[in-house]
């Protein structure tokens, strides 16, 4: 009995070594900060509403499994909450089983009334994640080349920002600067990608506020921003989703197409607004076989 308990005391602790927790700024370095001490709010358990500053927590696959290929999990929530657990931790695992390390962000949200400049600080803490894990590849035996985002809903939005926006908003100094803030390759869940006629409200009033000029509106659309320097990108997308249209994904995949990028697309005609680890339909479950087979077409 007692050789039993010692065994699945080591099962506990070797299941929670592989999380590791990791500031995304060192101290006093975090930029677009008032200095105010903030609580984390915990909306319901999987469901955060405030962090004082950015984390990412690291899913490390077995050595012995492990790839060179990374992928920072940025979780939805409208810009209002993160999912971390539904929309983070769940990906995270999966992933793992492919043999991908992965690291769940926990970004700064422009509701926090710490942010001097409320639409450019979740950006700020994603481009900087991609920088520390870029920096410190080497201590988790992945490549610094290979480092992924996978964005579902509004943490979509974040991913295709980081993905088109080559502003190093960080303000981090010396030899940071020299480490590239876009991903080398992006996967989007259900992403949110316009702000005009297809928007998730909720999602644009969060970002950036109500009586939005069009400008604005135009300048935070991700399918205005492709280029030809836009990582390869894979959608996944239901045609039934009622909170976020579908049209999103599809505007972007045309942009892409445009600009020549590297891409593909999947509408699955069922799925609503949940597509993920488990799903509703066996269909809609494919996707995730189809994005492993996508990262292997890349060599990932």
């Amino acid at each position: 009995m007692k050789k039993f308990i010692l065994i699945l005391i080591i099962c506990f602790f070797n299941h929670f070594s592989a999380q590791q927790k990791i500031p995304v700024w060192d101290r006093g370095q975090m930029p677009n900060s008032k200095g105010l001490k903030l609580e984390i709010k915990e909306e319901k358990e999987g469901r955060i509403t405030q962090i004082q500053e950015a984390e990412l927590f690291a899913f490390l696959p077995a050595k012995e499994e492990r790839k060179k290929t990374a992928v920072i999990i940025i979780p939805g929530g409208g810009y209002h909450h993160l999912t971390y657990d539904l929309g983070g931790y769940s990906y995270a695992k999966w992933l793992n089983t492919l043999g991908i390390s992965a690291f769940v962000l926990n970004y700064r949200l422009p509701t926090s009334p710490d942010l001097k400049q409320k639409e450019i600080g979740p950006l700020q803490d994603i481009q900087a994640a991609i920088k520390y894990i870029r920096k410190n590849a080497q201590q988790w035996g992945i490549s610094p080349d290979q480092i992924g985002v996978l964005g579902t809903s509004a943490g979509g939005h974040l991913a295709a920002m980081v993905s088109n926006i080559s502003t190093d908003y960080t303000e981090l100094k010396g030899d940071w600067e020299t480490i590239s803030t876009i991903p080398d390759f992006a996967i989007l869940v259900s992403p949110v990608i316009d702000f005009g006629v297809f928007a998730h409200k909720g999602s644009r009033t969060n970002l950036l506020g109500e009586n939005i000029s069009e400008e604005k509106i135009k300048e935070f659309s991700m399918q205005n921003r492709v280029t030809a320097k836009t990582p390869p990108t894979i959608l996944f997308h239901a045609q039934d989703d009622n909170a976020v249209p579908m049209m999103n994904s599809v505007l972007y995949y045309q942009a892409m197409i445009k600009n020549k990028v590297k891409s593909a697309i999947f509408i699955f005609p069922k799925g609503e607004h949940n597509i993920g680890i488990s799903n509703k339909t066996a269909l809609t479950d494919n996707w995730k076989k189809l994005c492993e087979d996508w990262l292997k077409n890349l060599s990932y």
